[in-house]
């Protein structure tokens, strides 16, 4: 039978290592300038972060967060189907493989902590050997041995499973108070929504004093479309991607931001009288599907089977043609697939017009979010905090698993106050010995302690980046800055 592994890598309960939630705190009680909390920070042993102040423009102050030291090291994870998470039974088979292979395999047992919409659950892993932090290259030869054994594996670093550690932690905290900051806050997709940008680039063509990386954007489609955001983006009034009915996103007007739940619908009315569903905003249409492209794409509409009818700024149609085409400036295009075409060559002929209504609607408050120019919407991975308490909603935010959940990554997270202070975060991870990054609970922890009432869990891994006066003021686990599908851009 596969023995047990040794201290350091015994079986653990999340539940019991985790701290629980911080109670929120009140930085700004403590002067009429930004501040932080000097004591309790939520991350890692108890104590005060060191930090470090910055004061960027007019109610605005960048803080550099350290904690903790680095006291884990390597291990070998066995994987199977691409997995590294089993039952208990499936775990054993896996480890007496490894044990028949000449190597001494460990099962470990742990639970992945409940959030608010998805239970608590228990995992196991198969590893195998445990070496320091400067020994990595001797776990990588035991990967290519159980390899030769015909075993899949990978190298991994203990700081990053999700459960204790002592970090450390290297943290960028940004914050605009609205009452000394006389700016605005807005989204950007950059030059087009197919393209992906750096949150640089998008920061210095807005004049924009800071900025961090969006929502999450689309790595499954074609590679010239891959800036297409994931879920809503309204850019400046203009609703630029729909919705996943329910998923979280940020909303911004002017110097204002919240976080909320959302919904779109679009619908196309012909001047016949007959109305249907528009299901999709500047993304690839599926089979039976209409979908509206704006001149915000910055790609051909797909050359499929479908009809399109090109609509000017008033919904005339002055063009049906086959599917496959620009979108010009000035121009939108309803782009029909299957039974969806034929409601295009039935109802949108040319010289008729075709009303496109679209509606974001806050599923909080029941109401439609207004589309003015002020406003602009992102969508978030998930949400971390309502009315001051933990409230992590990974299962609706599709997000629902031990790697996004759990395990630590970089984060970029958002947060609003009770006085309307947005919080902007950083949390660079994945270069052991030198930051961890945080888990969805951590992060949650962390804008609690910062005083947020509601944040929101906004793209990470390598996307996660800050930029502050045309400068990066992170690092991202890239060892550059990735371009994004899009960012909340601060304007002076």
């Amino acid at each position: 039978m596969p023995r047990r592994l040794a201290a350091g890598l015994a079986a653990v309960t999340l539940a019991t290592v985790m701290a629980p939630a911080p109670a929120m705190a009140d930085p700004e009680a403590a002067s009429a300038r930004a501040a932080l909390p000097t004591t309790n920070f939520p991350l890692g042993r108890p104590g005060a972060a060191a930090q470090k102040h910055r004061a960027v423009a007019a109610g605005i102050d960048l803080f550099t967060l350290d904690h903790g030291t680095a006291t884990e090291g390597y291990t070998v994870s066995v994987l199977k189907g691409g997995k590294d998470v089993f039952s208990e039974e499936e775990a054993g088979a896996l480890a007496q493989a490894v044990e028949a292979a000449g190597l001494t395999a460990g099962v470990q047992r742990f639970t992945r902590p409940g959030v608010a919409d998805y239970p608590e659950a228990v995992g196991h892993m198969v590893r195998v050997g445990l070496w320091d932090l400067d020994d990595r290259a001797k776990a990588a030869k035991t990967v290519g041995k159980l390899k030769d054994a015909g075993i899949s594996s990978k190298v991994d670093y203990l700081g990053d499973d999700g459960t204790k550690t002592t970090g450390p932690w290297d943290v960028r905290v940004l914050t605009v108070d609205p009452r000394a900051f006389r700016g605005s806050y807005h989204a950007s997709i950059g030059t087009s929504v197919a393209k992906r940008e750096t949150p640089s680039s998008m920061a210095k063509r807005a004049g924009a004093v800071a900025a961090v990386n969006g929502g999450f954007f689309n790595i499954h489609t074609e590679s010239h479309l891959r800036g297409e955001p994931v879920g809503v983006s309204v850019v400046d009034g203009r609703l630029l991607s729909e919705a996943v009915a329910g998923r979280s996103a940020l909303v911004l007007k002017g110097r204002t931001a919240r976080v909320t739940e959302v919904k779109t619908t679009i619908t196309a009315k012909s001047v016949d009288g007959e109305r249907t569903a528009v299901t999709g905003v500047n993304r690839v249409a599926r089979a039976d599907e209409l979908v509206l492209y704006t001149e915000e794409y910055g790609a051909k509409t797909p050359s499929d089977d479908g009809a399109e009818a090109v609509l000017d700024s008033e919904g005339s149609v002055i063009e049906l043609r086959p599917a496959g085409g620009r979108v010009k400036p000035g121009t939108r295009v309803l782009h029909g697939t299957g039974i969806m075409g034929d409601w295009i060559w039935s109802h949108a002929w040319e010289t008729w017009k075709v009303d496109i209504t679209s509606k974001v609607v806050d599923l909080r408050t029941g109401k439609a979010i207004p589309l003015t120019p002020e406003t602009s919407v992102i969508g978030g991975g998930v949400g971390l905090v309502r009315n001051g308490r933990e409230r992590i909603t990974a299962k609706a935010d599709g997000h629902a698993s031990i790697n996004m959940i759990m395990r630590r990554h970089p984060r970029t997270i958002a947060g609003v106050t009770k006085s309307g202070k947005l919080l902007l975060a950083t949390v660079d991870g994945r270069k052991p010995g030198v930051t961890v990054g945080a888990s969805m609970i951590e992060a949650a922890h962390l804008m609690l302690w910062l005083g947020a009432r509601q944040a929101i869990n906004l793209d990470g891994g390598g996307s996660s980046a800050m930029v502050v006066k045309g400068k990066l003021a992170n690092r991202p686990s890239d060892g550059a800055e990735r371009p994004v599908g899009d960012a909340l851009l601060v304007v002076p």
